[in-house]
């Protein structure tokens, strides 16, 4: 009796992992399809970022502080690139994603289409989801964001930048796709570069936004799949070919 309750018990837990599994990716269709479960992180820049100081100084006709800075540092250098933190970092570009993994613990994922399954999507905002996505021989980076664009509305906001220069960006083309009860909703973009401010690029709504009834509506018991495809842009492979 000893031995057939021991062995029930794990078949039990062999069959809820299963069933855990496929709730994951049931959304989807596409087998073979890589599923990340990705917890939320409260944002911790509560200082003004770069990209905000650099505006406020514009709009009051005053030159941001940071061209001096610029001026007696190696123009190479690029900051973090993480949004969620007031990072000091700077490095060149090549070693991003090295600082981003070792010192920020984001994941990365490989493959060409992937599931982004983003917890618990109640949680007040400001909050972000984030991982890096390895595909066709560069880095992406996805965010998720919830945040507060008007007082009282939080939005959610989701876009892929690519950990390159905005030339490299343009070779590529990502979908973000949400699927769920019969119902289906595409995202389909040129990905910006981690040159650019996250935040600007959720400032101009630049990225695929959903008010907080539309992503209930594609949400599972709190979490949100997000199918992502990124492929080469039909005009770079025109080039290649001639």
């Amino acid at each position: 009796m000893l031995f057939f309750t021991q062995c029930f018990g794990a078949v039990l837990d062999l069959i809820h992992l299963r069933f855990q599994h496929y709730k994951a990716k049931r959304v989807f269709s596409a087998a073979g399809q890589l599923v990340c479960v990705v917890n939320p992180t409260h944002s911790l820049k509560y200082a003004p970022t770069r990209c905000a100081a650099a505006q406020t100084s514009a709009e009051q006709g005053v030159p941001p502080p940071c061209h001096h800075h610029e001026a007696v540092h190696d123009p190479q250098l690029v900051p973090c690139t993480c949004p969620l933190y007031s990072c000091p970092w700077e490095g060149h570009l090549e070693v991003v994603v090295s600082h981003l993994r070792q010192t920020h613990c984001i994941n990365i994922l490989q493959g060409a289409e992937i599931v982004f399954l983003a917890t618990d999507m109640h949680l007040p905002a400001p909050t972000d989801w984030i991982i890096m996505h390895s595909c066709l021989g560069h880095q992406f980076l996805l965010v998720l964001r919830k945040q507060e664009k008007y007082e009282g509305h939080p939005q959610f906001f989701a876009t892929m930048m690519l950990i390159g220069t905005p030339t490299q960006a343009d070779n590529f083309t990502y979908r973000l796709e949400l699927n769920r009860n019969q119902r289906r909703l595409k995202w389909e973009a040129t990905p910006r570069s981690v040159l650019e401010c996250v935040d600007s690029v959720i400032s101009d709504g630049d990225c695929l936004v959903l008010n907080t009834s539309l992503a209930q509506l594609f949400s599972d018991n709190g979490s949100l799949a997000i199918g992502i495809a990124i492929t080469t842009s039909k005009v770079h492979n025109a080039e290649a070919e001639m």
